[in-house]
């Protein structure tokens, strides 16, 4: 799954580069207006790609999942509140 973000990402961002440089090389030459509004479709292209990069895929794994460290593990569920402590426990 990464590997797909990854080329779509990088689909994008090609895309993003072929229309800027092709709305100032080319476009730019018969309309402007129509070489502005490929730099702002351009401009959206970035933000866009870079959450489909950061998507979590169903089968990635997430900042709060397991570590594989009981201690650990324990460790932050108690941080974060999922799981009481004993009464008989102290704070230290």
């Amino acid at each position: 799954m990464y590997a797909r973000r990854r080329h779509v990402y990088f689909l994008m961002m090609g895309g993003c580069l072929v229309l800027f440089v092709s709305a100032w090389a080319f476009v730019r030459l018969w309309s402007v207006p129509a070489a502005i509004a490929m730099c702002f479709v351009a401009m959206v292209i970035p933000p866009v790609a870079a959450m489909v990069a950061n998507r979590r895929g169903p089968e990635d794994r997430w900042w709060d999942d397991p570590s594989g460290d009981p201690e650990s593990d324990e460790w932050w569920d108690e941080l974060d509140g999922k799981k009481r402590r004993r009464p008989d426990e102290h704070r230290d």
